[in-house]
């Protein structure tokens, strides 16, 4: 059974006999069903009988229910209800609009809207560069998907898809003072969302492209990029690589071997790995294997694919043709933005002394990191219930904080590396282990570090 996460944590409203003893049989029924205890509130308390709102995380839907029994075992006891606290956090959604300015008279309403706002309208109208710094445009990005590569769910829709973005725009608030608005298109149609993205631009100052399969992401990213006056990033692409970048650069300094030197396998070639090779080429990594479901990308094919044509043509300099099991063997890192368990213990084991895992699938990594830690100097995943996640949030925010304030359209390879070394930064040479790579998302300093270091680049 997986460990208990917050992501399946309940409240059960439990009523229970009056004792002494009653609050503590009921977390030890629940350790025994394997919940962790997170809070016990007694709500009511009466002379034979007392209720209380018990909190606990479980493993899944499943765990749950028997944490649930559990409870309702115990002589005398009976669980009224249950609330799972993740739907509750989404009910009624995430995400409200505030104005940032009092309405308290008619002389605010004047300004704010008609008569006033109509020379604001005509100044616009007179010199379309105002827009930015007279309305929202100046802050807000669009958050757009089409729902046909939802985290580790697939083509689930663009309504299905509408917690996600929410959730997105959530952390740019958070953490960058950027406002984001999800648009969830109904539309899978790359020509369509072109289409709808160039007309809905001139309400944002940016557009952040979120979980659209490959290969449809990157004529989409292409297109918007040549075709808009704002800023277009792709995060799944971008912000993972710049993510895994400084990472890596900081596990490259833990265990003393130098990037231009090193062989690193990358298991996956859609959005995330095509841009973490990408990255790493440009940063001077010269040795890269690139796997695929088929094994490596070498120049022995011909591919249709113009990513995995650029693959060919620019990684794997020896034309290593073998299984990702076989290009692992004798590396020095491994990168995985592919499936769960492509690796196991024997393959870790093969690799050079002091290697560099990165097994960033989610939820299920590439290959569970208890294991690879017995023979890897340095593990990272995707997962916060493991040291050093890689999170594409100590990117995003700050990147696009940066973008806003420097007011550029084009997005260069010279502001991911800004990105990427800013992040490195955060952890300090005397913090610095095989357990600390990567500096904490809620370190108050990473976005407006990369914000400094983006804008900088930008100029």
């Amino acid at each position: 059974m997986a460990a208990p996460s917050p992501g399946y944590s309940l409240t059960l409203r439990v009523q229970t006999p009056a004792s002494i003893t009653a609050t503590s049989e009921l977390a030890a029924a629940v350790g025994r069903a394997g919940g962790d205890i997170t809070a016990l509130d007694v709500t009511e308390s009466h002379h034979a009988y007392m209720v209380v709102d018990v909190s606990c995380n479980t493993a899944d839907v499943e765990h749950g229910q028997r944490v649930r029994d559990a409870l309702d075992e115990l002589d005398g006891v009976n669980v009224r209800n249950v609330s799972d606290r993740t739907f509750l956090m989404h009910l009624g959604g995430k995400l409200e609009v505030v104005p940032k300015v009092a309405l308290r008279n008619r002389d605010d309403l004047s300004r704010a809207y008609t008569p006033g706002v109509a020379r604001v309208c005509k100044a616009i109208a007179e010199n379309p560069a105002d827009a930015r710094n007279l309305t929202v445009k100046r802050n807000t990005i669009a958050v757009v998907t089409d729902g046909s590569a939802v985290l580790g769910l697939g083509n689930i829709g663009p309504a299905a898809a509408l917690p996600v973005m929410e959730g997105k725009a959530a952390l740019f608030k958070q953490f960058a003072d950027v406002d984001a608005w999800p648009v969830c298109l109904d539309t899978q149609d790359s020509d369509e969302i072109v289409k709808i993205v160039k007309a809905l631009a001139p309400v944002y100052g940016g557009v952040n492209l979120e979980d659209i399969a490959a290969p449809r992401c990157f004529e989409i990213e292409a297109r918007l990029r040549e075709e808009l006056d704002i800023p277009v990033f792709h995060d799944d692409q971008h912000g993972t690589a710049i993510v895994t970048l400084a990472a890596l650069q900081n596990a490259l300094l833990v265990v003393g071997k130098s990037l231009s030197e090193v062989r690193i396998v990358v298991s996956g070639v859609g959005a995330a790995g095509n841009a973490i090779i990408q990255l790493l080429a440009a940063r001077g990594a010269t040795n890269i294997i690139a796997c695929g479901r088929n094994g490596a990308i070498s120049r022995n094919e011909d591919y249709t694919d113009e990513h995995r044509s650029w693959l060919a043509a620019n990684t794997n300099p020896e034309n290593f043709t073998g299984s990702l099991k076989e290009a692992v063997a004798g590396s020095d890192v491994f990168i995985g933005v592919s499936a769960p368990n492509v690796l196991d213990e024997d393959d870790i084991a093969a690799m050079n002394k002091d290697a560099i895992v990165f097994a960033m699938a989610n939820p299920d990594p590439e290959v569970d990191p208890l294991v690879a830690g017995k023979h890897a100097a340095v593990v990272a995943t995707g997962r916060s219930d493991f040291p050093n996640q890689i999170n594409n949030v100590l990117a995003f925010p700050g990147f696009f904080r940066g973008l806003l304030d420097a007011g550029v359209s084009d997005i260069t390879d010279a502001m991911l590396l800004a990105a990427a070394d800013a992040i490195a930064a955060r952890v300090g040479e005397a913090e610095l282990n095989p357990g600390f790579i990567i500096p904490s998302v809620f370190d108050p300093q990473v976005a407006s570090e990369v914000a400094a270091a983006v804008a900088r680049a930008a100029n």
